[in-house]
């Protein structure tokens, strides 16, 4: 009994521990939300799917309209036949007209028709061919009914043989056939300043109307291949240049031109086409605006002046008015005192043995001080053409090259330069004001010097042959230039579908495409001068097409870019949308999984 008291004692003890650790894990549980009524989840999910519907019916839709790329569309086709050179083969057909006022007409058209089967046997460039007409003269008039006939057709052949009494500007060259009895072989005589050429010859030389050869129509033959063999053969190496450049780019463009590329390319004799093309990278890129700028230049205080302006429309004007038909052409002038050369010029040194100072060869390119001489490199839109008169100290006075004691040279691409030596002797030379006498041999330089930087051939020594031969290579090369670029648009244009092509892209290509038609046009109808303007607003609107602004600023916009720009901006709203979508859709699972097992 002694035990009971104790024994209940411990009992209760046991029992508040047990309480007391019972209350404890109670209060270490969480506490749970209460359960979510139907009308809180219906509540939540039309939140969210609210939210979803407005970025998707709404969002989605603004973002991409105003964020999409306009793309006017381009005649891809065309635009890359044009560089493959599919849709145009060039052809250049000169009209010869042919006036034999000694001859009868049936001896005139028999000796024409020879003459045109001799050019036919030598020409081996079909896209450069010479026609044969025969104009009427003092015997060899035709008429029919009282009227002039314009045109009479060949009788073998199919030859271009007419009767023209009018001669025409599309005529390349005029011959005229004349007789001299005083001669025993035939002679030929180019003017200068025309397009005639007149062969002399014996009568005795004149064929029958029924011989098959003719000694003197192989010579007219020769003669004429002679005058237009440098033009031939600068229009085969322009084609054969832009056929090896289309031909590296794609390989379709190498396909398309392969039936007339190696053909060219074994023409072309090695001489002249190593001549050709230091002529070519001389020669400067086609403006249809040049600027001249002609500059007195001294390293002494005197000549401070010339009578440039007068010297300029005496013996410069008639070449620029000439050459108008190619390009037109601004004229600046200006005077330097105490210009001295560049740092990296030797000095001029002194050679004994010929009594002249002398410039090192390697020094003629760092001739001029561009650092310190005002000579700008372009004024406006055109190319600018710089020419200097340099006129040295009495002390370096006679200065002259080293190698070839010239005291002219032409810089490529850029202009020429002259050096007047002035005589001590002469009181007069080494006045202030260089008089019209003096300008006018270095002028002459330079308008020679200008020739070859605007690419005229060499040969013939006629200036409007020279001309015509300029207008035809410049119709050609733009041609050919506009087509190529037409081709690198659509290559871009396929290459960068999120590029933008505005409105203004899409006019110029149709422009671009309907005077590349009309070019080709004129040159096979021999209208080179209706070529040349067709050609020049060809290229014009190619490049205006192909360097859109808003064009060339996204072609260095990439893709990585628009992702760098739209991540911050969608990021903090994204990320929230998608991660609520995720949690209802586990928890519509979730119950779908509930009702299942309830089930």
């Amino acid at each position: 009994m002694d035990d009971g008291p104790d024994s209940m004692e411990q009992d209760d003890r046991s029992g508040i521990v047990k309480g007391e650790e019972a209350s404890g894990t109670a209060s270490r549980q969480p506490k749970r939300p209460p359960p979510e009524t139907p009308e809180n989840v219906w509540l939540r999910q039309r939140v969210v799917t609210s939210f979803w519907i407005v970025v998707i019916l709404l969002g989605v839709p603004v973002w991409l309209w105003t964020t999409s790329i306009p793309r006017s569309g381009l005649p891809l086709e065309d635009m890359q036949a044009w560089a493959d050179g599919r849709a145009c083969k060039p052809a250049f057909p000169l009209r010869i007209s042919i006036q034999a006022p000694d001859l009868q007409k049936a001896e005139a058209e028999h000796l024409t028709r020879l003459t045109q089967h001799a050019l036919d046997d030598q020409n081996e460039f079909s896209a450069h061919h010479l026609r044969l007409k025969l104009r009427g003269g003092a015997h060899s008039s035709i008429h029919l009914n009282g009227s002039v006939s314009n045109e009479v057709s060949a009788t073998d052949n199919n030859l271009d043989l007419f009767v023209d009494p009018t001669r025409t500007e599309d005529d390349a060259l005029t011959v005229r056939l004349e007789t001299d009895s005083t001669l025993t072989s035939t002679e030929a005589e180019l003017q200068d300043h025309s397009r005639l050429l007149r062969i002399l010859h014996p009568g005795h030389l004149v064929p029958s109307i029924t011989s098959s050869t003719s000694s003197l129509s192989g010579y007219i033959a020769a003669k004429l291949q002679e005058l237009f063999y440098e033009e031939q053969g600068m229009i085969e190496y322009i084609l054969t240049s832009s056929h090896t450049l289309s031909g590296q780019s794609t390989h379709q463009s190498s396909s398309a031109s392969r039936d007339s590329r190696p053909r060219s390319s074994r023409l072309i004799h090695p001489e002249l086409a190593a001549k050709l093309a230091s002529r070519m990278t001389r020669s400067v890129q086609y403006a249809p605006t040049y600027h001249l700028t002609f500059s007195l230049f001294t390293p002494a205080a005197t000549p401070s002046n010339w009578e440039i302006e007068s010297a300029i429309v005496e013996n410069l004007s008639p070449l620029l008015d000439a050459l108008s038909v190619v390009s037109n052409f601004t004229v600046d002038t200006q005077v330097q005192l105490h210009a001295k050369f560049a740092p990296s010029v030797h000095p001029p040194e002194f050679d004994e043995t010929a009594g002249v100072w002398t410039l090192r060869d390697e020094d003629l390119s760092g001739f001029v001080n561009a650092a310190e001489w005002p000579l700008s490199p372009s004024i406006g839109e055109g190319s600018t053409l710089n020419f200097i008169l340099y006129v040295p100290e009495s002390q370096h006075t006679p200065l002259v090259v080293k190698s070839n004691h010239a005291s002219n040279w032409l810089v490529p691409q850029w202009g020429g330069v002259s050096i007047l030596n002035l005589a001590d002797d002469d009181g007069t030379s080494r006045g202030k004001i260089l008089s019209k006498a003096m300008i006018q041999p270095p002028l002459l330089i330079f308008s020679h010097q200008l020739l070859s930087l605007l690419g005229a051939p060499q040969t013939p020594q006629s200036l409007p042959l020279q001309l015509q031969t300029l207008t035809r290579t410049r119709a050609a090369s733009l041609l050919l230039s506009a087509s190529s670029t037409m081709g690198s648009l659509a290559r871009l244009t396929v290459a960068l579908p999120s590029i933008a092509i505005p409105e203004t892209v899409s006019t110029a290509v149709e422009s671009t495409l309907d005077h590349l038609r009309s070019t080709c046009s004129a040159l096979k109808a021999g209208h080179f001068q209706q070529a040349l303007n067709h050609a020049r607003i060809a290229e014009a609107q190619a490049e205006r097409g192909f360097f859109e602004k808003s064009m060339v600023g996204q072609v260095y916009f990439p893709d990585e870019h628009k992702v760098a720009v739209y991540l911050p901006l969608l990021g903090p709203i994204g990320v929230p949308l998608l991660m609520n979508a995720l949690k209802e859709v586990r928890k519509a699972f979730a119950a779908r999984r509930a009702k299942r097992r309830v089930g």
